[in-house]
């Protein structure tokens, strides 16, 4: 009787008010995530309503402050997508070859190994190089673009005299092992210094001694480092450690090496934490270029102190800690520099050989980083549990990192495009930024509007028509209910029936 009673106006103003208030609601919704950067009502449900069901919530985000994010906001994302030299790239040789070799694939790419050729002329090249014959060949040889040429180049050089960037490129490029490899730079080092001492006496005596003594220093100090890389592969990690020390006191204004990074590996290796710590200490400073072997080392410190003891389940009850909440954040700080990584070190993207170019910021960099430092991760205990049960809420605190950042800068958008150029994406997937997606709530409440809008506009044009298909609609929904009323009706005694649908 109460569905005969109903007009077809009723049902055009039922659907019409629950279009209106469906489409109130989605628009709210759409303006608190695109101010706060989540769903208000997922919000109310997980903060409140989860609790009292006796859910927990072992993701939410810390109440870490801002430091510098709106005034650093401000400068140019161009000059934070500069190309970097890998400062632990392999020896194309003894490593990247041997990859070729085995699986057929090139592993550098066209855009990188150009930037190497251009790093080349300006390290190991001068305008003086016309003075001495060796030098002028392994010139050209910098500009050669053929390996067999260039490889050429430098046995003519050094046929006429000894000559540390011929022994330099050899010992890239020529020999299939570190050992030979070694050997070369050994060699290359004795002629390096004796240059170094003879431009070193002249240097005040003109631009152009200006010039080669600049050149002839760039060539021992990139000698020396390599001769460490040599002994850390090779084993002898104390001797590497204490070479690189020695190099940086020599050196201390040539940080475009950023020999600090292969010295923090090292030291990571030997698993002197307090001495790692006291690099960090140095390098980490707010006016010098962050890099992801700074961060996530940090963070790896951090959780160390935490990590075997870590249960997510637990820190939900009681709360974190002080110690684990300095882990926390410090990871949060480590993703939101640079968010690639995390997904190397789970194993959740296949790694490849680091490019000899990164990106900071960028996949090319988490490669890099990963490919050396996954190992000293898998030492720690508990540590990638740690990462892994915190890592991604550092998105939900920056709902908007490419616009605004929490301690950093907003992430650039242009490293996607630097890193298709760095890394071959012929056999690797290049990582892009997390893309912030909408929330459940907000995809549920426009398909509920965009569905009751629709029932308006029918009832509308077809009033007599829908109002068939609703009472049609409500004797389905509710005819399992009827049928268990007769068989109640039919079981129990009339008179007592009778008194239960009184009351």
């Amino acid at each position: 009787m109460f569905l005969n009673t109903l007009t077809p106006k009723f049902y055009v103003a039922l659907t019409g008010t629950s279009s209106l208030i469906s489409g109130l609601i989605l628009i709210f919704e759409w303006w608190y995530f695109r101010k706060y950067g989540t769903s208000f009502i997922e919000q109310v449900s997980v903060s409140h309503l989860r609790p009292l069901l006796g859910g927990v919530d072992s993701s939410s985000p810390s109440s870490s402050t801002t430091s510098n994010g709106d005034t650093d906001s401000n400068r140019q994302n161009v000059s934070e997508c500069k190309v970097w030299r890998n400062p632990l790239n392999l020896f194309r040789g003894a490593e990247y070859n041997r990859y070729t070799w085995v699986t057929g694939r090139e592993p550098l790419t066209y855009y990188d190994m150009n930037l190497s050729a251009q790093d080349h002329q300006t390290f190991f090249t001068c305008d003086s190089d016309h003075l001495r014959p060796a030098d002028a060949i392994m010139q050209k040889a910098w500009r050669e673009r053929n390996p067999q040429a260039r490889i050429s180049a430098a046995h003519e050089a050094l046929e006429l005299e000894d000559c540390a960037t011929a022994y330099i490129l050899l010992a890239e490029e020529e020999v299939t092992t570190i050992v030979e490899a070694e050997k070369l730079f050994k060699q290359a080092l004795k002629a390096g210094e004796g240059c170094y001492r003879r431009s070193q006496q002249l240097q005040h005596h003109g631009a152009q001694y200006e010039a080669q003594h600049r050149r002839d220093t760039n060539v021992l100090v990139y000698i020396k480092r390599r001769l460490a890389m040599c002994s850390r592969k090779l084993g002898r990690t104390r001797e590497a450690v204490k070479m690189m020390r020695d190099l940086m006191k020599e050196f201390p204004l040539l940080s475009m090496f950023n020999i600090h990074e292969n010295l923090l590996e090292a030291l990571l290796e030997l698993q002197a934490y307090a001495d790692v710590q006291a690099v960090l200490a140095k390098y980490d400073d707010i006016s010098l270029p962050k890099s992801a072997t700074i961060c996530y080392t940090a963070a790896l410190l951090k959780a160390r102190g935490v990590s075997d003891k870590f249960s997510p389940e637990a820190a939900s009850r009681r709360g974190l800690s002080t110690a684990e909440m300095n882990a926390v954040e410090a990871i949060h700080r480590a993703v939101e520099f640079n968010p690639h990584v995390p997904k190397y070190l789970l194993e959740m993207k296949s790694l490849i050989l680091p490019p000899e170019h990164i990106l900071k910021r960028g996949d090319s960099e988490a490669l890099a980083y990963t490919f050396f430092h996954l190992q000293h991760w898998k030492r720690v205990e508990g540590a990638l549990n740690l990462l892994h049960c915190t890592w991604e809420g550092t998105f939900r605190m920056i709902p908007y990192p490419l616009e605004k950042g929490h301690l950093f800068y907003p992430y650039p958008i242009c490293t996607e495009t630097a890193d298709r150029e760095l890394l071959p994406t012929v056999f690797h997937e290049v990582s892009v930024y997390p893309k912030k997606e909408l929330p459940f709530f907000i995809l549920f409440t426009a398909g509920l509007c965009s569905f009751t809008a629709m029932l308006a506009l029918l009832t509308h044009q077809f009033p007599e028509l829908m109002g068939v298909f609703a009472k049609a609609f409500l004797s389905t929904l509710f005819a399992p209910l009827n049928f268990i009323m007769e068989k109640v009706e039919s079981v129990l005694p009339s008179s007592l029936w009778h008194q239960l649908t009184r009351i």
